[in-house]
């Protein structure tokens, strides 16, 4: 298959093929709420990079919204790592969801298990070695940033905006100037020398990603501190990284048309070698 999609609902029956051939329930309450939680990351060479770490953050979406998941971790794992291998290239964007069920339009929850969906298209992970260009705009998400619902309005809307700046991405503010995240990505900066990243809270994604560019720095003998910073220190950085399951380490040269970074090329570039080079480990063929 070029592509792959799947679909189990509350019936048991699995429903796989190319994603221009599959159809979903009417009344499943993704349509009327978005009711529901996703998550999804890189393969290379059929392999899925930091598949537990990401199945454990699905699962805890999961538990946060009170969604009964219809298969364990293992069986979740199991199921990616076969249906990968049905995709005619290894080189995958592996995306999965799970809805809160089917059922007649009810803001009261459905009860009985949700249903999964995978869906798998070719993608390939950057090596993060040119700089790209970022904007800004405030952020208007609520309160559970921490949870990968599938509410991602806000996010549409700031990633349209990036692109029709030609830019990547774009950095998301709060009111009183505190720089959370992107619409799809965490960002960091490094201020003397020091790795900066917004602390997990309900503000945030706590991206995988970021977690793997925090255990890189320490490898390295560069200080984290996770400590939210803001727009003036996002400009005035040293260096500033982007980092996302589809992208593990990019930097800024740019931010709303003025230049960023490219004090400590040197140090980005342990960073961001350190980064790829586990990520080329793990998904060796």
């Amino acid at each position: 298959m070029k592509n792959l999609g799947y679909y189990k609902g509350q019936d048991g029956v699995e429903h796989i093929g190319e994603l221009d051939e599959l159809v979903v329930p009417f009344n499943d309450r993704v349509h009327f709420f978005g009711d529901g939680v996703y998550d999804a990351g890189p393969s290379r060479n059929y392999k899925i990079f930091a598949i537990d770490e990401h199945i454990d953050r699905f699962f805890n979406s999961a538990a946060l919204l009170e969604i009964e998941m219809p298969v364990t971790k293992q069986e979740l794992k199991d199921l990616l790592c076969d249906l990968v291998k049905k995709v005619d290239t290894g080189d995958l964007f592996v995306y999965y969801q799970v809805t809160r069920g089917t059922g007649i339009r009810d803001h009261a929850f459905t009860e009985g298990p949700g249903n999964l969906w995978v869906m798998l298209k070719p993608a390939s992970i950057s090596d993060g070695i040119e700089p790209i260009k970022l904007i800004t705009a405030e952020d208007t998400r609520f309160f559970h940033c921490n949870i990968k619902t599938l509410n991602l309005i806000p996010s549409v809307m700031a990633t349209e905006k990036a692109k029709r700046a030609g830019a990547k991405e774009t950095v998301l503010y709060r009111p009183n100037g505190e720089v959370t995240e992107c619409a799809h990505s965490n960002v960091h900066i490094i201020k003397d020398g020091k790795l900066y990243t917004h602390p997990c809270d309900e503000l945030i994604l706590p991206g995988i990603a970021r977690a793997h560019i925090i255990s890189a720095c320490k490898r390295l003998g560069i200080a984290v501190s996770e400590t939210a910073f803001s727009l003036d220190d996002l400009f005035d950085a040293e260096e500033v990284l982007v980092s996302s399951s589809s992208n593990l380490c990019l930097h800024a040269n740019e931010i709303d048309g003025i230049p960023v970074g490219g004090k400590q090329p040197e140090l980005i570039e342990s960073i961001r070698k350190a980064v790829m080079d586990e990520f080329l480990a793990a998904t060796e063929a």
